[in-house]
């Protein structure tokens, strides 16, 4: 059969290849879908529980390694480290993730310049402060730009079920269970990661901890006003008495209330937000790639005697600016 003449058989050629790609990557996806796509909605608790996995080997299962801030050397850097790591539930604890950031920024700065081929270039002080902040940018920036991304997308999907969950756990008191069975059923009923959080809480209590010391820890593991209200709610009802499930009903309809708030002004300042991420990152992702890729672009006028007042005075700016528009788009609501 011969095409018209007006329909370039090439076209029709790559037309039929970029269907057939997206219909085997739609395949693809619902394969993955079917087959992974439940086992991933399960919690960890859940997976440790048909295991048969007692409350302390529930316990070292979910709760990350931590570190012991008083003997490090960076007790800023490490606090910073672990608050993240915790929001972003990576179970690496600080001082090991320091540990390989440092060495892997420690690499990259002695083997680069040999597989570069431009370690014959490296002869100033300015080459060797490309070579660190290159070395730094791989190693340690990324790292954290990454971290913040995953802790960030992290604590949305937990305020995002925690509302469900107190609904849930207002049921549960009101059906007569125990606080202890309520958070149980929560656990049971919620999809990670808000059930492995809560499930480390109910660990803690099944191995002898307190309802208000489990219900701490997992307030400082999260660090969101939800959580702290609901915490503080818990502990005031445990002092004075009270229907623990009127209060957590009138909690429910607070956090409701806020959540549409902050929707409303992440709406708002979603566009300030998302330029704020991009001028955050893109000058490290720019300054990599092109390092990476034709590093002559800057070893050629590392020479230059204004080139090392230039680097800092950028450097010095860039920080700034970090700082300026952290302030100008953290909006407390």
């Amino acid at each position: 059969m011969q095409l018209p003449s007006f329909i370039d058989p090439e076209f029709v050629f790559y037309g039929i290849v970029f269907l057939a790609v997206v219909l085997l990557l739609e395949g693809g996806f619902m394969w993955y879908r079917d087959n992974y796509g439940n086992k991933r909605r399960v919690s960890k608790r859940m997976a440790l529980i048909e295991s048969g996995a007692s409350s302390e080997e529930m316990i070292t299962a979910l709760r990350r390694q931590t570190t012991d801030v008083s003997k490090s050397l960076l007790p800023s850097l490490i606090r910073y480290l672990d608050s993240r790591m915790n929001q972003a539930g990576v179970r690496m604890s600080a001082q090991r993730m320091l540990s390989w950031m440092g060495t892997v920024t420690l690499l990259i700065g002695f083997l680069f310049p040999l597989i570069g081929g431009i370690s014959g270039q490296i002869t100033s002080a300015g080459g060797v402060l490309l070579i660190v902040l290159f070395a730094g940018g791989i190693g340690i920036a990324l790292p954290i730009l990454y971290l913040n991304y995953i802790a960030a997308s992290r604590l949305k999907k937990i305020e995002a079920q925690f509302p469900i969950a107190l609904d849930v756990l207002v049921r549960g008191l009101r059906a007569g269970y125990p606080v202890s069975g309520a958070l149980e059923l929560v656990v049971n009923e919620m999809p990670d990661p808000l059930a492995s959080e809560l499930g480390l809480v109910l660990a803690e209590m099944n191995y002898g901890s307190p309802l208000r010391d489990a219900l701490e820890g997992f307030a400082s593991r999260v660090q969101t006003p939800d959580i702290n209200m609901f915490v503080v709610s818990v502990a005031i009802q445990t002092e004075t008495g009270g229907s623990l499930a009127e209060i957590l009903d009138s909690l429910t309809r607070v956090i409701r209330d806020r959540a549409a708030m902050v929707l409303k002004v992440r709406a708002l300042a979603s566009e300030g937000k998302m330029t704020g991420a991009l001028l955050t990152a893109m000058p490290i992702i720019t300054f990599v790639g092109v390092f990476t890729s034709q590093p002559s672009f800057y070893l050629d006028v590392v020479g230059d005697p204004w080139f090392m007042p230039g680097v800092l005075g950028v450097l010095f700016l860039y920080v700034l600016g970090v700082v300026i528009m952290r302030r100008l788009i953290s909006i407390k609501v």
